[in-house]
C-alpha cells in the first residue's frame, strides 16, 4: 500500500536528498521500492549490509544510468557523510538520492563533511488508524491495538506469528543495528533493559531504580536508553513545567515504537495513543517545517494530564486517555480552570462524543480523534 509519506518524499527528491529514519521493519524498504518501481535485485538499491554492495559503495562506483539511488544502511559505515556528500555533489544534476536507517540518521553522524542544506529528514512511523482506514474492517482497531503497527505482523494478524517476529526483530536490532553503531560490551544487560521497559510504559521514568535494577552506574543506565531511543526501539516525553502550579520537572514519561509490546491494556492503549501524537508531530515538523513538541502535564499532586501537543511554542491541543467511556477526569477540569490551553481532548474507545463547553473539552472516540489529526 502506498504510505503517508510517499508524497512528500516523491516531491523532496526533485530538489534534495531525502534521508527517511524509522524503526527496523517499519516498512523503509518497502516504500523505497515503490519509489523505485522495483524490488530488492534492482541495480539502484544498494543495501550496506550486503557484502558486496558494500565494496562497491566504498570504491565509490554506483550503478550507471539516472533517476533514483536508494543506499541503505549506510550510516553503518563511519565516513558515510563525506561518502554521500561526494555522490551528491557529483551526480545530483541526473540523480535522486534517498538515504534509510533504522536509526536517527541526524544523530549518527560518524564524522565527516557537514551535509547542513543538502538533505530533507523525515521519519517514517508504524500504521496508523487514519493511515489504515481506507482499508479497514471493523475489527481492525482491534489487530492495531493487538497486533500493534508494523507491517507484517499487523497484515498477518496471527498471534503465533507475531510472538516469532517480535522475537527476530528483537534480535536483529541487538545484533545488527546496536553492535554495529555503539560501542557497548554489555549486550546482555540491554536486552535485560529491553525487556523491563513494556512495564513503565506511560510513567515517568526513574532512571535512578534502573541503575539498581541493571547495577549499573546512573550515567550507564541514562546511556542506554539514549541509544534505544536513536535505534528508534523507544521514546520518552519531557514534562511541561508551569512554576505557578509546582508542576514535574524532571522524569520523562517513557513509550515504546512497538506498542503491542505492552501487557497491561491501559498502557497498551495510551502507547498508542503516544504514537499516534508523535506520528503527527513529526509529520508537521518533516513536511510544514512547524517546530512541534509533544510532552504531558503532571503536578506534584500526581494531577495529570497525559499529552500537550506544543505548535510554534504554543499549546494547540491537551490529550487524556481513558479505555473506557467515563465521565470528564477532573483532571481536565482543574487544568482547564487554570491554563489558557484551548481545547482538551478526553480520547476512548468506546462511542461517546459529547462536548463540554465549560471545560474546553470533547469526549471522542480514538477513531474520531484519529480523523482529526490526518495523519
Amino acid at each position: 500500500m502506498k504510505r503517508y509519506l510517499e508524497s512528500f518524499i516523491r516531491e523532496d527528491l526533485s530538489e534534495k536528498m531525502i534521508f527517511l529514519g524509522g524503526p527496523r521493519q517499519v516498512g523503509k524498504t518497502s516504500l523505497s521500492f515503490h519509489l523505485l518501481k522495483g524490488n530488492e535485485k534492482h541495480p539502484s538499491y544498494l543495501n550496506w549490509d550486503n557484502p558486496k554492495v558494500r565494496k562497491t559503495i566504498v570504491q565509490g562506483e554506483l550503478p550507471s544510468g539516472t533517476g533514483l539511488l536508494v543506499l541503505d544502511e549506510i550510516h553503518k559505515y563511519k565516513g558515510w557523510r563525506n561518502l554521500i556528500k561526494g555522490f551528491y555533489d557529483t551526480h545530483k544534476t541526473e540523480r535522486q538520492f534517498l538515504v534509510t536507517g533504522s536509526a536517527r540518521l541526524d544523530y549518527y553522524r560518524r564524522g565527516g563533511d557537514s551535509l547542513q542544506g543538502r538533505y530533507h529528514y523525515y521519519r517514517l512511523h508504524p500504521f496508523s488508524f487514519f493511515e489504515l482506514k481506507s482499508n479497514l474492517s471493523k475489527g481492525d482497531l482491534k489487530h492495531l491495538l493487538e497486533y500493534g503497527g508494523f507491517p507484517e505482523p499487523f497484515l498477518k494478524a496471527s498471534h503465533r506469528h507475531w510472538k516469532r517476529w517480535q522475537k527476530e526483530r528483537l534480535s536483529r536490532v541487538i545484533q545488527e543495528d546496536l553492535i554495529s553503531l555503539e560501542q557497548v560490551r554489555e549486550v546482555s544487560q540491554i536486552q535485560l533493559l529491553m525487556d523491563a521497559l513494556p512495564e513503565r510504559v506511560g510513567s515517568p521514568l526513574s532512571i535512578h531504580n534502573l541503575k539498581e535494577d541493571l547495577a549499573v552506574a546512573f550515567e550507564t543506565a541514562e546511556r542506554w536508553v539514549s541509544i534505544l531511543e536513536n535505534l528508534y526501539f523507544c521514546f520518552r516525553i519531557q514534562p511541561y513545567g508551569v512554576a505557578r502550579l509546582r508542576t514535574a520537572k524532571k522524569e520523562k514519561k517513557l513509550y515504546l515504537w512497538d506498542w503491542s509490546q505492552c501487557e497491561d491494556f491501559g498502557k497498551r492503549f495510551e502507547n498508542l495513543v503516544a504514537s499516534q501524537l508523535l506520528k503527527y508531530c513529526h509529520f508537521l515538523e518533516d513536511t510544514q517545517g512547524d517546530k512541534m513538541e509533544l510532552r504531558f502535564l503532571r503536578d506534584v499532586y500526581q494531577r495529570e494530564i497525559d499529552f500537550l501537543v506544543i505548535k510554534n511554542r504554543k499549546i494547540e491541543f491537551a490529550v487524556e486517555c481513558k479505555t473506557g467511556e467515563k465521565a470528564l477526569s477532573p483532571h481536565i477540569s482543574y487544568f482547564s480552570e487554570r491554563l489558557p490551553i484551548s481545547q482538551f481532548y478526553q480520547v476512548h474507545l468506546g462511542s461517546k462524543d459529547v462536548e463540554i463547553k465549560k471545560f474546553r473539552t470533547r469526549i471522542i472516540p480514538f477513531q474520531k480523534f484519529c480523523d482529526f489529526l490526518k495523519v
